[in-house]
């Protein structure tokens, strides 16, 4: 697994998709690691880094897709081409690959780690959920993924016997393992370290305590 470092990095665009914004940087000596790992962006002017999963990793760059919703990832979604950041990975544990029938299901935002995720599997199937046509308009992001808007659910458009690999709110991983209990899940938490020391990203899975920034956020749910 690649050693985490950090570095000073620069924006090269700031790029609306839908609801969401993608932000790409220059990619400087850092490794974008496994899918499914993530990496910590840090704005100028902000106390705490946001942690993001890394969505492309297109020759000398890595790109992220973000929620803007709060103060964190408003400011890196108000960043110009040529400001720089501090971005520190990658982090914590990924997706396995060595799978056979491999399904892509993402929901909102959990869709950002997929489409890196996709051209490591050679673009298997994808399922993405959202909760309007505006925030659908991420599926760009993974070309012949079907969609489904709310109040239609991922998991009704799920075909079986496969191996599901998912990213997504809470609720909808919980339904998505109910059906598919070998799941490869990435599971979501605030985070201010990234690397285990302020324990702020524990979660309760299965009655046990994980750090999701070490343990996960890729967690096998059986």
């Amino acid at each position: 697994m690649s050693r985490p470092r950090r570095e000073r990095r620069s924006v090269v665009a700031v790029e609306a998709i839908g609801a969401y914004v993608l932000v790409r940087v220059t990619r400087g000596s850092l490794d974008p690691g496994i899918p499914g790992q993530f990496f910590m962006l840090e704005a100028p002017g902000r106390v705490l880094p946001r942690p993001m999963s890394l969505c492309l990793a297109p020759r000398g760059e890595l790109a992220f897709l973000l929620d803007p919703i709060g103060p964190g990832t408003r400011a890196l979604a108000a960043l110009e081409p040529n400001d720089r950041l501090h971005v520190f990975g990658p982090l914590g544990n990924g997706f396995r690959l060595d799978v056979e029938r491999p399904l892509l299901v993402g929901g909102g935002i959990g869709i950002a780690p997929l489409p890196y995720l996709a051209e490591a599997l050679e673009q298997p199937p994808a399922v993405l959920g959202f909760r309007s046509e505006h925030h659908a308009e991420a599926a760009a992001l993974l070309p012949g993924a079907d969609v489904v808007i709310d109040p239609v659910l991922v998991t009704d458009a799920m075909p079986g016997g496969r191996d599901v690999l998912a990213c997504g709110p809470e609720p909808m991983l919980e339904a998505v393992r109910a059906i598919a209990p070998d799941a490869q899940l990435a599971w979501e938490a605030p985070m201010a370290c990234g690397y285990g020391a302020c324990y702020g990203c524990v979660v309760e899975i299965d009655g046990e305590l994980k750090r999701l920034c070490v343990e996960g956020p890729v967690l096998c749910s059986s």
